[in-house]
């Protein structure tokens, strides 16, 4: 049965499968990290030990999501080198450098600052914890920052030249990171990842507030929702406008993926927008149509008569697979609305004063329900992407079939298989960690110790050996004398 499937196949789905996990985790730990370095800047700003709670109970989380997001990223760029050698080799010249400053510039950053974020409290000052956790947050930012622009290369290439050898050279290094699509796909996914941790964050909130099992999580609660509903009233309607905009990138340089994700087969002026569809891609059409007149022209072109190119335009091998397409744009879209919606009732509970009243249950069960639809809408947007893309891995320049390994389907089902052994163990083992650190809740904040940083002493006799005397022992002014007291006069190399 395996000799009669197609390695093509099982490697995208391979990949599809490894980078939908991937993605989930990187997404959560940008919008954790900046969310944990608002929480212990107010901390310090007001001293209120409810925010150093919160704090220390969500960075356990980000711990274990951080540490995932790790994980599942080595794997893809173990796939790089077996399924996807050829792409590797003709595309590394370009993109080998781009995911080099990932890791030079963003992956070293955290890596250097997390182990203080995670074990320095009571360890190391205030400030400086404030400010590992800072630098932790700009490294995820640079970390999406690099890879965006490897993906947007791939997506709209420029700044390169095609060698004699099949190759891709660059050219121009700023045209390469800063191609048409980058500042739109950059936007739009940072801002995504943080509306998806507010959600989260806020749902979880919300829950802690209707519990009857947590009431001595209100208080956390109110913090939690509270923020989240910030981000839910001002930043879901901005990513429906940079989502705008970004749609209109891709309908200058990708008009084959736009004309998928609306289900357009012919040029169509005042083009519909289909809010239900069977794409029926062997056919060129469309089954069970429900289409709303000139909407989709007056989005993608600003005019009520404004031309949009359909599908036929191009030949079925160079089309994408289009229901794939059609319907996770549908998906990212109606979860997108959808948070816009909760900010609206967020904002009416809020001039209500009622946003954190127990009463509210139908309010806090709308935050409790987009908990989980952050992740669905970020999955459905890559599959939009990914697959729109598609017959090509660098849109117009290399093909897919042309980019993969001459591995076996055999060898390609077989790495698939325990790939998918192996993540429902992994993923779901800190999964089921991240879900019971949800359930025990924040732990009071009662030994106010922990705020202070270890005051390092030496004894005289330490204080000298570090100081280079050889006898330390015989030059100390009393040998009798108690030597766990801390000496005065003795360099201690700068430890005290």
């Amino acid at each position: 049965m395996i000799d009669q499937l197609d390695a093509l196949l099982l490697a995208r789905i391979q990949f599809a499968f490894v980078i939908s996990f991937h993605i989930v985790f990187p997404a959560f730990s940008i919008g954790l990290a900046s969310w944990l370095t608002v929480l212990e800047y107010r901390w310090l700003k007001t001293g209120d030990p409810i925010y150093a709670e919160v704090y220390k109970h969500w960075v356990k989380i980000f711990a274990v999501v951080f540490g995932l997001g790790v994980v599942s990223g080595v794997v893809m760029s173990y796939q790089f080198g077996t399924n996807w050698a050829v792409f590797s080799d003709k595309a590394g010249n370009v993109l080998g450098p781009l995911l080099a400053y990932e890791v030079l510039t963003a992956f070293f950053l955290e890596a250097s600052f997390l182990g203080i974020m995670l074990f320095g409290w009571g360890r190391v000052s205030k400030r400086m914890h404030f400010a590992s956790t800072a630098i932790v947050a700009v490294g995820t930012l640079i970390s999406g920052f690099w890879i965006l622009a490897a993906n947007s290369f791939m997506q709209t290439p420029q700044g390169f030249m095609m060698g004699a050898d099949g190759l891709l050279y660059p050219t121009d290094w700023l045209e390469i990171i800063f191609n048409p699509s980058f500042p739109y796909r950059y936007a739009h996914m940072m801002t995504a990842a943080f509306l998806t941790t507010a959600f989260v964050v806020g749902g979880i909130g919300a829950y802690y507030l209707q519990s009857k099992k947590h009431i001595d999580h209100r208080r956390h609660g109110r913090i939690m929702l509270g923020m989240a509903m910030i981000m839910a009233i001002f930043v879901a309607p901005a990513q429906v406008l940079i989502g705008d905009e970004h749609g209109l990138n891709t309908l200058e340089h990708q008009p084959a993926k736009v004309a998928a994700m609306e289900g357009i087969w012919e040029d169509e002026r005042g083009a519909a927008l289909r809010v239900f569809a069977i794409p029926d891609q062997e056919n060129q059409t469309n089954k069970y149509e429900v289409k709303i007149p000139y909407v989709t022209g007056l989005i993608l072109t600003h005019s009520l008569d404004g031309e949009v190119k359909g599908l036929k335009n191009w030949a079925p091998e160079d089309q994408p697979v289009v229901i794939v397409v059609f319907w996770a744009f549908r998906i990212m879209v109606a979860i997108g609305m959808l948070m816009v919606l909760v900010g609206l009732f967020s904002l009416y509970k809020y001039f209500k004063k009622q946003q954190f009243s127990p009463e509210s249950v139908w309010f806090h069960r709308a935050w409790m329900m987009m908990t989980p639809l952050g992740f669905v809408a970020i999955l459905a947007g890559w599959f939009v992407t990914e697959t729109g893309r598609q017959p090509w891995t660098v849109y117009g320049v290399i093909r897919t079939a042309e980019s993969m390994s001459p591995v076996a389907a055999q060898q390609v089902a077989t790495t698939l298989i325990g790939f998918i052994i192996l993540y429902i163990f992994v993923f779901g083992a800190g999964s089921f960690y991240i879900l019971r650190l949800i359930a025990q809740g924040p732990k009071p904040y009662e030994d106010p110790s922990e705020d202070n940083f270890y005051e390092h002493s030496v004894t005289e006799a330490q204080g000298r050996a570090l100081s280079g005397d050889k006898n330390a022992g015989e030059n100390t002014k009393d040998n009798d004398e108690d030597m766990s007291k801390p000496a005065d006069d003795v360099d201690d190399g700068g430890l005290r």
